[in-house]
């Protein structure tokens, strides 16, 4: 009988170890990927550095504003489009602080390159990136800049409750207690 106890303690001990090593390893593998998540902001903003850079040069390899006007029409006016950018970038920098507050995961900061690059493409198209070009990387730099910041402080957040987390599990040997 107490030979049987004594296999039933030893089992139940080495599941606790097993469970307590797996927790320990997932909440590991959340920081490494937290981690990683949290250098997409900077990487959005280097591309968007890159497309302002090919924007200040006017776009060496694309053809001229001239011979596409014909194929895909009029483009809108720098004031049309000015107006656009601005509702664009008060509605972007609004939505990147509420999902800052709120605490939520989102990965949009790519999204953003793109509807920036359209700017300054329209800017082109339509004859005016040279008078407005600033107003593109302003927007564009301040947008990417709140992102980027929304992006790092929520995996920096996420990782500091994972290593208390880690260290919990470590000290007890029990998952923590959730919130």
């Amino acid at each position: 009988m107490a030979d049987m106890h004594e296999k039933q303690l030893s089992a139940d001990n080495s599941e606790t170890v097993d469970s307590t090593d797996l927790l320990r390893e997932g909440l590991e593998k959340e920081i490494n990927r937290l981690s990683r998540f949290s250098t997409r902001g900077i990487i959005a903003l280097a591309l968007f550095l890159v497309v302002s850079i090919l924007a200040w040069r006017g776009f060496p390899f694309l053809p001229d504003p001239d011979t596409v006007s014909p194929l895909l029409g009029k483009p809108p006016s720098a004031g049309i489009i000015s107006t656009v950018l601005l509702l664009y970038t008060f509605s972007a920098i609004l939505l990147s602080l509420s999902r800052m507050t709120a605490g939520i995961e989102h990965r949009s900061s790519f999204s953003h390159v793109g509807f920036l690059t359209a700017f300054f493409l329209f800017y082109y198209f339509g004859k005016s990136l040279e008078g407005n070009y600033w107003a593109v990387f302003g927007s564009g730099i301040t947008i990417l800049g709140v992102e980027s910041y929304r992006i790092w402080s929520f995996c920096a957040e996420g990782i500091s409750k994972n290593r208390e987390d880690i260290e919990y599990v470590t000290r007890t040997g029990r998952p923590p207690p959730q919130e």
